[in-house]
């Protein structure tokens, strides 16, 4: 039987939350090889409003160094990272079911 979206509310929320900024760090990232760190552009504005939040925690645990590109592709790979545990902890506990079995 499958499962409605809604039905695992629970898991696909964050996890479309975390795909979200995931992407749009990557998309920053990209978008910074172009575009001016203090540009107004709108789409900047709104890719840093969205991913600055997440980089202020991924900052702590990376050296002060890091390049701004570097640490929005280490968010990109953070925020995978937490897909797959949120998938893993959900498939654990038996919250989430995979597969047409009985």
């Amino acid at each position: 039987m499958q499962q409605s979206f809604w039905s695992l509310w629970f898991f696909n929320l964050p996890n479309f939350v975390l795909a979200v900024v995931m992407y749009t760090m990557l998309g920053r990232a990209l978008l910074g090889l172009f575009v001016d760190p203090e540009s107004k552009n709108y789409i900047w504005r709104a890719f840093c409003a969205i991913t600055d939040p997440f980089l202020k925690v991924i900052r702590v645990v990376t050296p002060n160094a890091t390049a701004p590109v570097v640490l929005w592709l280490f968010g990109f790979v953070w925020m995978f990272w937490l897909r797959v545990l949120l998938f893993v902890m959900f498939f654990a506990t038996g919250l989430l079911k995979i597969g047409g079995g009985q």
